[in-house]
């Protein structure tokens, strides 16, 4: 994987919370824009939030793409460890404190909704990426790439 082991076990925990709080999730979803996000949750309701997982101040210094992900979601968070100096976070932004375990979301961000056809162009890709991904989990010589 490209993640640092770090980043790998904040992202599960993320998985982890947001599964018990009953949004379905997709980790590494290629954007239309060419970034890919960490972890794209949906809600039954059909709410698309995008979390970005930083494994430590330089990783959340050196990375200014997160503005990229804002157009493609309700809701953007940032998922840090426990000692990550949060103060550098956008207030704009949610966070969430993670580890291997789970996630406690911190704080909401501010919502902006998508635009019916943006809406509809993530769902799609959404199921696209995780039906391909199971499919290739059942059988991984489908010739699929994910």
């Amino acid at each position: 994987r490209r993640q640092s082991p770090v980043a790998a076990e904040l992202q599960r925990g993320v998985c982890r919370a947001l599964r018990a709080l009953g949004f379905s999730v997709v980790t590494e979803l290629p954007l239309a824009n060419g970034r890919r996000a960490d972890v794209v949750a949906l809600s039954g309701a059909g709410d698309v939030t995008i979390v970005e997982i930083k494994s430590c101040l330089l990783d959340y210094q050196t990375d200014g793409k997160w503005h990229d992900y804002l157009d493609y979601c309700d809701r953007l968070y940032f998922a840090v460890a426990a000692d990550f100096p949060c103060e550098v976070i956008p207030a704009a932004a949610g966070l969430i404190l993670a580890d291997r375990y789970g996630a406690e979301l911190v704080r909401e961000p501010v919502e902006e909704r998508l635009s019916a056809p943006r809406r509809k162009t993530m769902m799609l890709c959404f199921a696209r990426a995780a039906a391909l991904r199971l499919q290739l989990h059942l059988d991984p010589s489908c010739g699929f790439e994910v």
